[in-house]
């Protein structure tokens, strides 16, 4: 007799999933899916809009990473008017993009993934919450607050606001930076420098005792993804795609982002709105990969910013090849907050860092556009086809989530075939198969939660509609 376990919502994330676990008469896991349960189309209402407002409308398909959505539409954006834009302009989104990165990972690894590590995958869900770190670890918790808040601060310097910032614009950004935005930013870089060394330390003396679930978060062989630049570093903003096997074999590199289609495919499932992407080559579902933090670590040949290598040195040495496991996107968050505060520091360095020319200005030249950059949870593709008047005709999007479905899905079936046993629910169990969702930092929309509002209910049935068991969370 079969059950059925429903894990709706999951918890920790951004936006609103469920999880089903299909048991089979042994007792064991038999099948794992994960389902995005909520639908946007911003592809579709975004026809018929003038494409310059494309940077502002898609930044609200998320409150989390807007400056992400932001370049990647600017860029293509920048294809439609077929102009190169300033110098200035390119490492003032630079900044921003950094930034970005800077707070997203903060936000991911101390708000929703550090209590399970600080208190325990297995700890009361009442407890096991940012306010349980803020009360048992108060020095770590503060060191994530200052960490997103560098982030955000440095957005809403450049961009005139911390969410949703109007700045990055077709052709370039807005505005220069002026002095006194510079000196603020400068005066912030030590104090994050200090909190993300500190933290990483940290990290990397209690990531041992987390033997199982390192292996068995999502650890299997894969293709993964990522930009780098053309010395091979790691690269945010504009470079090539690169791929590699779980060997470390490269399999494609220099792909021209703007020609995404003819190397990635994309697949639906019936049971979700996120889309499964591929690698066109081997095929759905044998094509799949990842992308975000974990894949860039193991694609790049260096970081290219000297603390930031020291570490990349240390995480390369955990494994021979490439690493597998998912639970280390956790170390590589650590390490590219790092590369983002040293990297920005070399940007705002530059000679020219003033410069007024920020802005190239022109009509329409093309009728199709392809941007793509790397956001905290990886690759981020926007394609977009105009007509003669400049309107939208056609859009599609990759969202960075999207790239790793197919990886989410194994991971969770992996993790659930190891610790979800029998006709009982436990919370530990359930918490990990979870967790491995968080590992990828999925980001499925801009919608807001409630603390305390929004209980999780787990329900094993039978083939025959009948509760075995029943948890309820919050």
């Amino acid at each position: 007799m079969s059950n059925t376990i429903t894990i709706d919502p999951v918890t920790r994330i951004e936006g609103h999933s469920k999880i089903t676990l299909t048991m089979g008469d042994n007792g064991r896991v038999e099948n794992a899916r994960f389902h995005v349960t909520q639908f946007r189309g911003f592809e579709k209402f975004t026809e018929g809009r003038m494409f310059h407002e494309m940077p502002a409308i898609t930044a609200r398909s998320c409150g989390i990473c807007p400056v992400s959505h932001l370049m990647s539409s600017a860029k293509a954006c920048d294809e439609l008017l077929a102009v190169q834009i300033p110098p200035n302009a390119v490492r003032l989104r630079r900044i921003m993009n950094l930034a970005q990165h800077a707070q997203s990972h903060a936000l991911s690894f101390f708000h929703l993934s550090s209590p399970d590590m600080l208190l325990g995958f297995d700890a009361d869900p009442a407890e096991r919450n940012i306010f349980g770190v803020l009360n048992k670890y108060p020095d770590l918790a503060r060191d994530g607050i200052a960490l997103r808040k560098f982030g955000q601060t440095v957005i809403e310097n450049l961009g005139g606001k911390r969410v949703h910032p109007a700045w990055v614009v077709p052709g370039g950004v807005n505005a220069p930076l002026t002095p006194d935005w510079h000196e603020q930013i400068t005066s912030m870089l030590p104090d994050a420098l200090t909190r993300i060394r500190r933290t990483l330390d940290w990290y990397k003396d209690i990531f041992g005792n987390y033997e199982q679930e390192i292996r068995t978060f999502a650890n299997f062989p894969s293709l993964f993804m990522g930009m780098v630049n053309e010395k091979g570093e790691l690269e945010f903003y504009d470079g090539k795609l690169r791929i590699i096997d779980a060997k470390g074999e490269i399999v494609a590199d220099g792909l021209d982002p703007r020609n995404y289609r003819d190397f990635i495919g994309e697949y639906v499932e019936p049971d979700s709105y996120l889309k499964s992407p591929y690698y066109k080559p081997m095929g759905y579902p044998d094509g799949i990969y990842r992308v975000g933090p974990l894949a860039r670590m193991n694609i790049v040949d260096s970081i290219g910013t000297p603390l930031a290598d020291e570490e990349w040195v240390e995480f390369r040495a955990l494994q021979r090849g490439p690493e597998l496991s998912s639970f280390q996107y956790h170390y590589a968050r650590l390490i590219e907050i790092l590369y983002a505060i040293e990297r920005m520091e070399k940007e705002l360095n530059h000679p020219d860092i003033f410069s007024e020319r920020v802005r190239a200005r022109a009509e329409p030249n093309r009728a199709e556009g392809v941007g793509a950059s790397e956001a905290p949870r990886g690759t981020l593709f926007h394609h977009y086809r105009i007509d003669d008047r400049g309107l939208i005709t056609w859009v599609n999007m990759i969202i960075a989530t999207g790239n790793n479905n197919l990886a989410m899905n194994k991971g969770i079936y992996q993790a659930a075939r190891h610790f979800v046993r029998g006709d009982r629910l436990e919370e530990g169990m359930l918490n990990r198969v979870e967790a491995v969702i968080r590992c990828f930092d999925p980001c499925l929309s801009c919608s807001t939660h409630a603390f305390g509002q929004m209980p999780v209910e787990v329900v094993m049935i039978d083939e025959e509609g009948m509760v075995l068991d029943r948890k309820v969370r919050g």
